[in-house]
């Protein structure tokens, strides 16, 4: 999950920024760190999360200190070599950008615009920093997703590999029970948990975990022949078919806490394990009703402990505790899934999650 670093994702604050800053969150020089830089130099490897953290001592605020200039050429672009600094205006921190040579320096390709002139297309020679670390979330980002429980029960399955194989991979052919319309792509899955609300017993989805990418080619009666394009790990019997998820790629991040109040809990962590450390991805049973977005960030608090009360000899409840931050990056009607960016203790499936 965590081995590839291909996808890159743009920081692109744009006029949400503008709208962000107007938000009264009152001195905001309260939140600057004591040891923070005057001037800092964005270096290669960077995020949004470390260059804010290092200026403010709540990251998420980024958006109402930082202020655009007019006068650079992709203002919300941020890139290796330029330098952040910070300024004081009618006694509030701004932070602004200085371009530096990578995001001004350009290289010339030839452009794919008609024209009877020709031209050429300039981009920089550096990419631009992303948001939060994204080795951690790439796949869960494109393939993963979460289904009403139903979807998959009915849903087209594999009975065989080709030559009677029980485990196939890509290059391999399939046989699939159900119809599949020739020459369409779909995806190869398979049955993950099912996400239950730890609180209210409200069935909230049922992951369906990706295996593989397949295009049919031939259907006989009740039959299909599924040719398996590219596969993640070995195909098995009973591994579910479903169309492709046509969704636009959420490529942007706007790190800020969410407007509404918002109250859940981990529920789940992958990877096989019950605790959850620093760049772990955990799911949240809280999704895009209560008005969850990609980029809210969230504080992750320690469940309290159950202790015995000697004196009224009953068990209670300790307080909860702080104990971390976590990112949402990616939201389903009832859930959603989150990167965990800050520990100061272990954490654990149940512990809560509540605005910043």
């Amino acid at each position: 999950m965590r081995s590839g670093r291909h996808l890159l994702l743009v920081l692109l604050l744009g006029s949400c920024l503008a709208t962000a800053a107007t938000r009264d969150s009152g001195d905001l020089s309260q939140y600057l760190r004591d040891d923070h830089p005057d001037v800092y130099t964005v270096v290669k490897g960077d995020t949004l999360w470390d260059i804010s953290g290092r200026f403010l001592e709540r990251p998420w605020l980024w958006p109402e200190v930082w202020r655009i200039n007019p006068q650079i050429e992709n203002p919300h672009l941020i890139y290796p070599g330029d330098r952040i600094h910070l300024v004081w205006v009618d006694g509030q921190p701004q932070l602004r950008l200085e371009r530096g040579d990578a995001g001004r320096t350009v290289r010339m390709t030839p452009s794919d615009t008609e024209s009877l002139h020709p031209q050429v297309r300039a981009t920089p020679l550096e990419s631009a920093i992303p948001a939060i670390r994204l080795d951690a979330i790439q796949g869960f980002l494109v393939q993963n997703r979460v289904v009403e429980p139903g979807v998959l029960e009915a849903a087209p399955y594999v009975v065989q590999g080709e030559s009677e194989r029980i485990v196939v991979g890509a290059g391999d052919r399939v046989y699939v029970r159900g119809d599949l319309p020739d020459s369409e792509s779909f995806s190869i899955v398979r049955k993950g948990p099912l996400y239950v609300d730890p609180e209210t017993n409200e069935v909230l989805g049922r992951e369906a975990t990706y295996i593989g990418l397949g295009q049919a080619v031939a259907q006989d009666g009740q039959i299909a022949t599924l040719r398996v394009d590219s596969s993640r790990e070995e195909i098995q019997i009973g591994d579910r078919i479903l169309p492709t998820e046509e969704r636009r790629l959420q490529s942007t991040f706007y790190p800020s806490a969410p407007a509404d109040q918002v109250d859940g809990e981990i529920i789940s962590v992958f990877g096989g394990v019950t605790q959850v450390g620093q760049f772990d991805v955990v799911v949240l049973n809280r999704g895009e009703r209560e008005g969850l977005e990609p980029g809210h960030v969230l504080a992750i608090y320690k469940r309290g402990a159950l202790a015995r009360d000697r004196i009224a000899n009953e068990v209670i409840r300790l307080p909860s505790e702080r104990a971390g931050l976590l990112m949402v990056f990616r939201t389903f009607e009832k859930l959603s899934y989150g990167l965990v960016l800050e520990t100061e203790r272990a954490l654990a499936v149940e512990d809560e999650v509540r605005n910043p």
